[in-house]
This record gives C-alpha cells, sequence and structure tokens, in this order.
C-alpha cells in the first residue's frame, strides 16, 4: 500500500486533510504524452464536477508497474497544469489509487476510462475505490494512446496523414466507402466542438478557423515571400471558415498570432504560450488592465473577465511539415494536433493549415484583425527546426510587431528530441510495447529511422539550396 503523508509532506497543498466534496472529481496515470486521448479523459472527468485533481505518478512508479516514461515527471507535471480543466496536479500520487490519498484532496470520486489498469501484479489499479464505490467510468477516446505514437515514431510510419482536414471533416476524403467516410468525419467535428470549451468544459471557449491558401494547396508553394516590398497584385489573403465558434476577441484585447507544427504538443511548446502570456500580462499591468474598476466594466461587458491578450494560434498542415522536416514528421496528424491545443489554457483561437511564412496580406486578414491591421504582435521560439533562404518572419519584423521568446528551461523539448529519447533507450520501450501487445520491432526499426532521418537531412540542405536559387 501507498505511504500515507504526514502534514507538511503531501506535494502539493493543502496540507491537512480537505473536506470531501461531490463535486471534486480525482483523476490519476501517467500522463506522458499530452495527446488527445488524456486531454479527452480530463474533460469528462471535469463535467462531472467543479473542480478537478490530476494524480500524476512518478517515474520510478511507471518503471516498476508498466515500462519507462518518454517524458519526466516535471515534463509531465507542467503540461498537465497547463490544460484549462485541470484545477490542480498532484505528482507522487500513488500508481494503486487509495482512499486515504484522494480522501485527503477531498475528492469523493475517481474517474477512469474503460479499460483496464493493473499493476505490476496484474490487480486492478482502482480495486480500493471501486469497492468503496467512489469510481465513475467514461469512455476511453479510440485511436489514440502513447504506445501508438512510439510505434509512429520507431515504424517510420505516415498512414496517419492527412491531406486536407476540411475534406475529412466533411467525409470527402479518407479510408472507406461514402458513409463510413461521413461517420468518422462527424465524429472528429463533434469531438473538435467539445475540446474547444471553456474551464468548465460545458460552455464555448477556443474557436477554430480553416484557412484556405489563394492558391492550390502545395508543400513547395512555400518560399519565403514578403507582401511588403514590392507589393504584387499575386497576393491575395486566402480565406478563412469558422468551423467552431467560441469566445472571441474583445475589443480592448491585444491580438497576438504565432505558428508552428506543435508536433507531440510537449512542455516546451507549453512553456513557449505560457512566457507570451506572462509578457502580454506584464504589459496589461503596466497600463492599468488589473485596476478593480476596469475589471468590473469586462464582467459587466463581456460577462466574464477576460485576459488582456488574444492568443492566434496558426498550425502547419501535415505535408508542409514533411516537407520540411522529411521522415514521417509530423508523428501527429493536423487533427491529433489541433485537438492538443485546444485545452490548452494559453490558447484562445486555432487557425488550420496556417501557411509557413505569415505574409502582411496574410496577417492584417486573420479573424479579428479585418478592419484593424495586422495583429498587435507576432511571437516565435528560440529556434527553429529548418535554416530557410528568407526569414519567414520578415513582415513582421518590417511591421515592427515581432518579438522572439529567448531560450527557457523546456526549450530543448521538441518532436525530434523525444523521438531521439525513444531511440537512445530502444531495448526499454520495446519491451513496453512488447508488454502492450505491439509486435517487436527490433535493431532494425531503429536503423531504419537514423537512415530516414539522415536522408531528410540531405533533402533539407537540397531544398534549401534550391530555395536560395530561386529568391
Amino acid at each position: 500500500a501507498a505511504e500515507i503523508p504526514n502534514p507538511g509532506d503531501w506535494p502539493v497543498d493543502p496540507q491537512e486533510d480537505a473536506p470531501l466534496s461531490d463535486d471534486r472529481i480525482w483523476v490519476d496515470g501517467c500522463f506522458d504524452f499530452q495527446h488527445h486521448g488524456h486531454a479527452g479523459a480530463m474533460l469528462q472527468a471535469r463535467q462531472l464536477g467543479s473542480e478537478l485533481w490530476v494524480g500524476i505518478h512518478s517515474d520510478e512508479d511507471i518503471l516498476e508497474h508498466k515500462g519507462p516514461t518518454v517524458m519526466t515527471l516535471d515534463e509531465r507535471v507542467f503540461a498537465t497544469e497547463a490544460c484549462r480543466w485541470v484545477t490542480k496536479a498532484v505528482p507522487y500520487a500513488p500508481y494503486v489509487t487509495t482512499l486515504p490519498w484522494i480522501t485527503h484532496y477531498g475528492c469523493k470520486y475517481v474517474v477512469h476510462g474503460d479499460d483496464i489498469t493493473s499493476d505490476s501484479s496484474g490487480e486492478d489499479c482502482y480495486r480500493f475505490v471501486k469497492a468503496a464505490g467512489r469510481f465513475k467510468v467514461v469512455k476511453r477516446t479510440p485511436g489514440i494512446s502513447t504506445t501508438e505514437l512510439v510505434g509512429r515514431m520507431l515504424l517510420c510510419t505516415k498512414t496517419h496523414f492527412i491531406k486536407n482536414l476540411e475534406a475529412v471533416l466533411n467525409g470527402e476524403e479518407g479510408s472507406g466507402n461514402e458513409q463510413e467516410r461521413k461517420t468518422t468525419g462527424a465524429e472528429m467535428r463533434s469531438r473538435i466542438q467539445s475540446y474547444a470549451t471553456d474551464e468548465s468544459g460545458h460552455a464555448p471557449g477556443p474557436e477554430v478557423y480553416l484557412w484556405t491558401p489563394p492558391y492550390e494547396r502545395n508543400p513547395s508553394h512555400l518560399l519565403p515571400v514578403s507582401t511588403l516590398d514590392p507589393p504584387s497584385p499575386d497576393h491575395k489573403p486566402g480565406s478563412f471558415f469558422r468551423l467552431i465558434e467560441g469566445r472571441s476577441a474583445q475589443p480592448d484585447q491585444r491580438i497576438i498570432y504565432v505558428d508552428g507544427g506543435w508536433d507531440l504538443f510537449s512542455c516546451g511548446h507549453i512553456e513557449f504560450l505560457h512566457l507570451i502570456t506572462e509578457h502580454e500580462t506584464y504589459l496589461g499591468h503596466q497600463h492599468g488592465w488589473d485596476e478593480a474598476h476596469r475589471a468590473e466594466e469586462r464582467v459587466a461587458k463581456a460577462g466574464w473577465d477576460y485576459p488582456p491578450c488574444f492568443v492566434i494560434v496558426g498550425v502547419h498542415d501535415d505535408e508542409v511539415i514533411n516537407y520540411w522536416k522529411g521522415v514521417n514528421y509530423p508523428i501527429m496528424n493536423v487533427y491529433e494536433r489541433l485537438l492538443c491545443l485546444l485545452p490548452c489554457r494559453y490558447v484562445h483561437a486555432v487557425a488550420v493549415s496556417a501557411p509557413f511564412m505569415p505574409n502582411h496580406v496574410y496577417l492584417s486578414s486573420l479573424p479579428y484583425c479585418k478592419g484593424r491591421g495586422p495583429p498587435d504582435m507576432v511571437y516565435h521560439g528560440p529556434t527553429g527546426f529548418t535554416p530557410l533562404p528568407q526569414d519567414p518572419y520578415t513582415d513582421a519584423k518590417k511591421l515592427g510587431i515581432f518579438r522572439q521568446i529567448d531560450s527557457h528551461e523546456f526549450a530543448d523539448v521538441n518532436a525530434a528530441s523525444i523521438v531521439e529519447r525513444i531511440l537512445k533507450s530502444r531495448a526499454m520501450y520495446e519491451e513496453r510495447q512488447r508488454v502492450k501487445g505491439v509486435k517487436g520491432l527490433g535493431e532494425e526499426a531503429v536503423r531504419r529511422r537514423e537512415e530516414e532521418e539522415r536522408m531528410a537531412e540531405e533533402l533539407r540542405e537540397k531544398r534549401l539550396q534550391e530555395a536560395k536559387e530561386q529568391s
């Protein structure tokens, strides 16, 4: 049985037992990747109460009962706390859920998916809370898991790619017959809608837009083009279609734009978004945003006290990322990456199929920017994944609206470094996959992955040279 800490030794406050509440829900797990399966469990749990406390197992406990983690405990806790439905993350929660732990934090009920979770002895991890009648079941999210993602990395498969998300949602693309495609598209659309909710999990939250370029979709149409110098009649804005209506930007909010691949959405991405929010909050504070009467005015006007900035996140299509990174990047397709972004508390809107080069015309046509010019600021992280013949943010810099976020604690955590972690510890992950029923891949899989990474690097250099010659 898990040791019960003494007051002062609990991993997070409160240190004294909290009053038991039906509305305070407990979920626990490894939460190794912030994939949308984990987010789906948290959303359903949050909808059952008014607070969600998330227990996170230690690296050592997971190694003993399940196998190695890809992400460290600190990384997993940080990513979990960024989920808008989470009230508090509790590290070092026992692998076998016990009544003293959940009772201490005032949680009447434990929620888990409809799959069986066993400890190293093969016993049900939730046997104690089930026996006490304090266990609730929610539906497990199909088609995504940490095991599935690790398999994609080791096998270098591309079958998860989506060419055009809008076409898939409309049932026009994908596998199966017409009726099966339409059913799948409707289910995907419904999941996007449910993830685009506020902190309660019930009311509208982030908005979702699909961007259609003014040219035929083609990843080779990616050469950096400034629309400021010189102007050209060919520079058209493309069009935005609002897929999900939610909380819109308010007139006194600063409009912020960021873009990227957001593959294997991790603490590196989250800290970048967090630092943007921190900086914009600081600017708001300098201009009196925190004054009580202004907060009252915001609540009276909009029904809630909204933040000083509204962050629009552009996400690139699968073929755009694969064109530049090669191998089978992105590991998560554009739909999966969208579902990772929506639960993040630092995201207010998502623009799917965003261009790799956000020029002036595109920036000025962003939702919330029409009639007011380009966004107030375009942010970029400390590193980019590939060299380019011309800076993609040339226009933003010329307009004086570009700001780079300096290196931070999790700056080196990205899709490539996560894949590298798995390749370095292949033997341990092989065993984890075997326990999960996935066929062993062996050293050949790693050799093939490394060879494809090398070939992708050569292709990137070739495309870079071609782009330089054309620019």
